[in-house]
């Protein structure tokens, strides 16, 4: 108040200072050398600035038992001063109380109730909380000392929202990943794909020089051996069958820049099919969207919704910042309702929710609309229909849906009934990106084009006789057996890629290494419209180089006009010049009919999820991560699960092994019985190279 004093250095306080600071050393060991946490050590900077060098306290210290956290976190109990950071970040963030603080008094300790795993997909920024050396980075444990890290700037490659990291390395090479501060975005925390997909970028899988097939045999050539080989490849298939055959295929995360130049390419040698939507099935409504599918509600306005619709995501896995979002917006008392093929648990309370096989969803979501339109009776509509402010989230499993088109037009009939705003989660970190740089085959960095190519899931149906890639592999594809069968009679495949991949080496011809994320630069465009550009920040990895600059060189060796760019900056500002203004895209008012499968025949339709740990290539390899990857799906990590109901009518009991069945693709498969999963379903995930041949995501599947 007015007046007060506050005394900060009298004698009394600091005895007070230090009295508290020895009370904290009594049970701490000195370890300092060996500890990790060492040079970024909360306790080791309040001992320097307020401890003693004295210390009245000479009985022995106590020692805790270690507890197993699981591959992604190391712990060294005896260091712990219980704070409990760790333990409300699991309450008040993360919503999974993992850790809790047993015993009393002295004996009190932090650990798992039940020993178990920390399962919980940002369970690594405990890591950045505790004060002291007691958790750690297990894959970072012993590998550097803090001050002798570079740190630099830059952006995760893995989901839609453009966390903000820091990469810290060490003679070039990336040896970690924390937070970097956002609030727009990622307030302080990253989900652990984003902190521990680092670990792969040393994989053996690492491509380290160019390779030509030749007669069979795969050979080590020069850059300039290769770009030319590659040129030739294509030009041959080109001039023998048209720019007609010409397929181009981009990851969703590459950058604005590379996916700028590779469609440049493509429509260079005359051909319109390039496309980065690689597990969609169903862009019939694409020639409606002006602009890209992204999120119309800012993430603090989320936290302040009265209602959100959840449809076909499992969002605590799917987005696990975005789910910590809806957390807060539950605070908030925000009702979530839900509509899913399984039922998944989130971190959150959900107010309702209707469970239905991927075949039931349209309807399900269709009866909704009729609800809310004529005021009918409705469990979900009677929620949203009293409530302000609703935000409408679609995710991986309804834009994978085999009639995704037909599930945006019945949203937008629920957003208008509701004066909703529409968001949609889409895969990769740059689809917004892709779409302002024009590698779709509707359109062009500059707006929509005359000459309409086919989709990602067109070009591996209707197989091209040649195929660029770039970073692609069969796993993140919406039918990986028929992009295996596509590259597999093409008469020249060239793979831009980071990593070896079994198929590719198997049925491509060029091979060209290209760098990730840490050894390039690039921009990424977000889900709500922001562009980040990034530097590379490690070394770049034996021969491989940016797939910007691979892009502009191969463009010259094809002869293309203007591939002349000296920075991934100038791209940039070459894109920036030439797009329109751009919007969030809105549904349009247009009508489709429905050709969906209704639900009067019945049989089985697949959900294919693909694991929150296997969403691209770097997640793929990144050890750690897969081995928490086995920790959560257990026994079951490549089963197939159904709900108890669909086994009995199918006769079938737990451990059984069935014989999967979609078109020609089959697979066996022992089976898992699942109340989650949503009557006449069966849960088979995709972006994994057990279940590689087996067809379409999502679909219809015989056992």
């Amino acid at each position: 108040m007015a007046g007060m004093k506050v005394w900060t250095q009298s004698v009394k306080t600091v005895a007070d200072q230090r009295a508290v600071m020895e009370f904290l050393l009594i049970n701490h060991p000195l370890d300092c050398p060996i500890c990790d946490q060492g040079g970024e050590c909360e306790l080791q900077d309040l001992v320097m600035g307020y401890g003693s060098s004295h210390s009245d306290y000479h009985a022995a210290k106590r020692a805790v038992l270690d507890e197993d956290l699981g591959p992604l976190i190391a712990t060294e109990m005896t260091r712990c001063i219980l704070c409990t950071r760790c333990v409300r970040f699991g309450s008040e963030i993360a919503g999974v109380r993992e850790l809790g603080v047993v015993n009393r008094g002295e004996h009190a300790e932090i650990a798992t109730y039940v020993k178990q795993v920390v399962q919980s997909p940002v369970s690594g920024n405990i890591i950045d909380l505790c004060p002291v050396g007691a958790l750690t980075s297990k894959p970072f444990r012993f590998k550097a000392r803090a001050w002798e890290l570079a740190q630099a700037p830059s952006i995760a490659p893995h989901d839609c929202l453009g966390s903000n990291i820091n990469v810290h390395t060490l003679y070039g090479k990336a040896l970690r990943v924390v937070a970097r501060e956002n609030q727009r975005i990622n307030t302080t925390w990253i989900s652990d794909r984003d902190r521990f997909s680092y670990t792969s970028l040393d994989h053996t899988d690492r491509i380290t020089a160019p390779r030509v097939r030749v007669n069979g045999v795969w050979e080590t050539v020069s850059w300039e051996k290769a770009l030319l080989a590659a040129s030739v490849g294509l030009r041959a298939v080109i001039d023998a069958h048209g720019a007609d055959q010409f397929g181009a295929l981009a990851h969703p995360s590459s950058t604005l820049e590379e996916l700028y130049l590779f469609q440049r390419i493509a429509r260079g040698v005359g051909s319109p099919h390039v496309d980065y939507r690689l597990r969609e099935m169903d862009v019939r409504d694409q020639a409606e969207m002006s602009c890209y599918l992204g999120f119309s509600t800012s993430l603090q306005e989320l936290e302040q919704a009265e209602a959100i619709l959840l449809i076909g995501t499992d969002l605590t896995r799917e987005q696990p910042l975005l789910s910590v979002r809806l957390r807060q917006a539950v605070h908030n008392h925000c009702a979530i309702c839900v509509i899913n093929p399984v039922d998944f648990n989130f971190n959150f309370d959900v107010a309702e929710k209707a469970i239905a096989a991927p075949h039931h969803l349209l309807d399900v979501l269709s009866e909704l609309a009729e609800a809310l339109t004529l005021g009918r009776d409705h469990l979900i509509a009677n929620r949203l229909r009293r409530l302000s402010r609703v935000s409408i989230i679609l995710g991986a499993l309804a834009m994978h849906h085999p009639h995704a088109a037909d599930i945006r037009d019945v949203v937008k009939k629920i957003a208008l009934a509701t004066d909703g705003r529409v968001n949609f989660i889409t895969d990769g970190a740059n689809t917004a990106g892709g779409f302002i740089a024009g590698a779709l085959p509707y359109r062009d960095a500059s707006g929509f084009t005359d000459c309409v190519g086919l989709n990602a899931y067109e070009m591996l149906k209707h197989p091209r006789k040649a195929y660029l890639l770039l970073n692609v592999e069969p796993e993140d594809c919406a039918n990986a057996f028929q992009a295996v069968e596509a590259l597999k009679h093409a008469t020249c495949v060239v793979a831009l890629s980071t990593y070896e991949h079994p198929l590719l080496l198997e049925h491509a011809h060029v091979i060209l290494p290209v760098a990730p994320f840490t050894e390039s630069s690039g921009t990424f465009v977000n889900a709500f419209g922001e562009w980040q550009s990034f530097a590379g920040v490690a070394k770049t990895f034996e021969s491989a180089r940016p797939a910007w600059k691979t892009l502009r060189v191969l463009g010259q060796f094809l002869q293309l006009d203007q591939f002349l760019y000296d920075s991934s900056e100038a791209i940039c500002a070459e894109i920036k010049a030439i797009i329109p203004s751009q919007c969030h895209a809105r549904l349009s008012e247009h009508e489709r009919s429905h050709n969906h499968l209704h639900a009067q025949k019945r049989h089985l339709s697949r959900v294919g999820e693909i694991p929150c740990y296997s969403i691209d290539g770097l997640l793929r390899r990144a050890a750690p991560l897969q081995k928490m990857q086995q920790v959560i799906a257990g026994r079951a990590t490549w089963a197939a699960r159904i709900h108890p109901a669909t086994a009995e009518r199918l006769g079938l009991a737990q451990g059984d092994v069935i014989n999967a069945k979609q078109g020609v693709a089959h697979l066996k498969l022992p089976i898992e019985i699942d109340a989650r999963i949503a009557i006449d379903a069966i849960w088979i995930p995709g972006g994994v190279r057990a279940t590689n041949e087996l067809g379409d995501l999502m679909g219809a599947i015989e056992v």
